[in-house]
């Protein structure tokens, strides 16, 4: 790959940059940019470990119609996986190289719409009781999607927020209004509510991450354990749960994803892919 950032760098045969004020100029943008997602497609898919597992057929047509006919919405970027499959750390990376290369870039964590629950936690005794009684944490009615929603049209329409703040130390709070969010010119949202039924539709770029069930189990039991000091057996139990309704909540939405990326990927060569979209749209005469 970056043999490609060098060769693109390097290059005399580059085309004007058009005006992007205009939609003639929008288009020829689109035009160029599907053929080099083309080229990095096909770059990735003789890697020996690819970061494109699937890639939606109407991702790039639908995605260059949205370029064309709303070029002042925010670019939002959602993305969602299973527990442990590693979107979190890539949408670190995603940040990392954004910030690097002087792209402003917001990052939301739909995590911090779970609904307040510190009243049952208060009931019960604990979050791990609660969860053992039922309550069913990782549910779509489990979250503020209302509120979540709201919240992604007005940053999609360059309006900051003040999200949710759920505070993760097991008691369960949400302090509503709590963090301020600017609305950047790319926005970054990752969590398994970002592909809920009432939220989906409004991201730009729907992202899904993927591991296999081994990988992620070892990632959570290390997590848990080393980490957060959580007893094993009781690591064991919530592993359980959070499988199962990764299974139930979140991986029917992979069908609708526009990309479905290795969860187990490399990052210095995600980072270079980041690398070369940048260039390759700031790269004109």
């Amino acid at each position: 790959m970056k043999l490609l950032i060098d060769k693109e760098l390097n290059s005399t045969d580059k085309i004007l940059k058009p005006d992007f004020h205009s939609r003639t100029g929008r288009e020829l943008l689109v035009f160029y940019l599907q053929t080099k997602f083309r080229q990095i497609i096909s770059y990735d898919r003789k890697c020996a470990d690819p970061v494109f597992r699937e890639i939606n057929p109407n991702f790039i047509n639908r995605f260059s119609k949205r370029l064309i006919n709303t070029p002042n919405k925010r670019l939002l970027v959602g993305i969602t996986g299973e527990s442990a499959s590693g979107k979190s750390t890539i949408c670190s990376e995603i940040k990392r190289v954004i910030e690097e290369l002087s792209m402003p870039v917001s990052v939301l964590s739909t995590d911090n719409y779970f609904n307040d629950i510190s009243a049952l936690i208060n009931k019960y005794g604990s979050f791990d009781n609660l969860r053992d009684n039922g309550y069913d944490v990782d549910a779509p009615t489990s979250f503020q999607l209302d509120v979540l929603k709201e919240d992604l049209i007005d940053l999609s329409d360059g309006l900051n927020i003040k999200a949710p703040m759920y505070l993760p130390n097991g008691t369960g709070v949400s302090m509503p209004h709590a963090k301020e969010v600017d609305s950047q010119k790319i926005i970054v949202v990752e969590g398994i509510a970002t592909m809920y039924e009432s939220v989906k539709d409004i991201f730009d770029i729907k992202i899904y991450v993927e591991t296999e069930n081994e990988i992620r189990k070892k990632r959570f039991m290390e997590r848990a354990c080393d980490e957060r000091n959580q007893d094993p057996e009781n690591a064991r139990k919530h592993w359980e749960y959070v499988a199962s309704a990764g299974e139930k909540y979140v991986k029917p939405f992979r069908g609708e994803a526009d990309l479905v990326l290795n969860g187990n990927i490399d990052l210095h060569y995600f980072a270079e892919i980041l690398e070369y979209i940048y260039t390759i749209t700031n790269n004109f005469q």
